[in-house]
């Protein structure tokens, strides 16, 4: 029998067609899983045809994956996306460039984001879909305040672009800010947009691919370092990343609004003592702020958050918590799962002291 059936006996009704793009990613993952655990098909994109079964196979232990299709998609080409949205009632644009390194030019990674954003929401309207829930980023809320760290962030806030600021913040904040403005147009027809905001984002990996925040969770556990930065991240764990798309996509109320979604802020050194608390050898001091300065000059991942070194955000999730009704995970939880998964699908090879 094709047709799920009720108790009663009576076919149910399967929910409708969402589409996913950067299918592949961390978040994706997790948000692909939540659709399928919800009886929602889902189609997702992929740039490299060939990862289909690698994902499918991350995600086989978690949902059911019958539900599961690809279509191969480039951010930066037109070619495929409006017959990926056919049929599609919900979109979740996740897909955007994120550095593994400062890039030469900031354009590298403003022009692929914004124009796949916009891409991805012509796309969407051509086809009449209901929703987009966009993948922003907390970059795009908390670059060049002039009060950083004394200032509470909310979704009113915006990155000011005429303060010195990296090229991946920028480019967050033109794509969002580009989003916004389509969805005014005629040409969005309508369709209502959501956009989620996440910080660090940590929590447990689905095979062996993580989030870029996850290589500070790694090298911890790895002794990498024999002392923290003063290095501090508004986290929040992938799962809450993913009910979080969920709900923005499924309440009425979400339309149209921004979601800052992070749990709490957390300096380097609570994740390490975390870590240490449940068993692994992490470093339980602090680097003082020159030897930060001369590892970046080794360490591209270093040079990347070198700019944020002392910063402590404060953020203001109030509306994570009563519109869309998520509780999130604390900092310890995220940083566990994430090294013990680490562990168990290879990503590093340690040992529990």
């Amino acid at each position: 029998m094709s047709a799920k059936t009720s108790k009663s006996g009576a076919a149910k009704k399967p929910k409708d067609l969402v589409f996913v793009s950067g299918a592949s990613g961390f978040i994706a993952k997790h948000c692909i899983i939540r659709l399928l655990n919800d009886g929602y098909k889902v189609r997702g994109s992929l740039r490299t045809p060939s990862r289909a079964d690698e994902v499918r196979s991350a995600i086989a232990p978690h949902a059911p994956v019958e539900g599961l299709s690809f279509v191969t998609l480039d951010l930066g080409s037109d070619v495929g996306w409006e017959e990926a949205m056919n049929g599609c009632v919900y979109v979740m644009h996740i897909a955007s460039p994120f550095p593994s390194a400062v890039p030469k030019h900031e354009d590298d990674l403003i022009i692929p984001a914004r124009e796949g954003a916009l891409r991805a929401l012509r796309a969407a309207a051509k086809a009449g879909v209901k929703r987009t829930v966009l993948t922003s980023s907390m970059a795009a809320i908390a670059y060049g305040h002039k009060t950083a760290g004394a200032k509470v962030l909310s979704e009113e806030d915006w990155s000011d672009l005429s303060q010195p600021m990296g090229a991946y913040p920028k480019s967050k904040t033109i794509a969002e800010r580009a989003a916004w403005d389509f969805i005014e147009t005629q040409e969005a027809k309508g369709m209502e947009l959501a956009v989620i905001n996440p910080g660090a984002v940590l929590g447990p990996v689905l095979d062996e691919d993580y989030s870029t925040s996850g290589e500070l969770v790694k090298k911890l556990i790895n002794r990498e370092a024999p002392a923290c930065p003063r290095i501090g991240f508004s986290v929040i764990d992938v799962r809450d990343v993913a009910e979080a798309h969920y709900q923005a996509m499924i309440r009425p109320e979400a339309a149209g609004l921004r979601f800052l979604c992070v749990s709490e802020f957390a300096w380097m050194l609570d994740i390490s003592k975390a870590l240490h608390g449940a068993g692994y050898k992490t470093p339980l001091k602090t680097l003082p702020d020159v030897l930060v300065s001369v590892l970046a000059m080794f360490d591209k991942t270093i040079a990347l958050i070198k700019p944020d070194l002392g910063n402590q955000t404060q953020c203001d999730n109030s509306r994570l918590k009563t519109v869309l009704g998520i509780t999130p995970r604390r900092t310890a939880e995220m940083s566990i799962s994430m090294a013990d998964t680490m562990v168990e699908f290879g990503v590093v090879n340690v040992q529990k002291r």
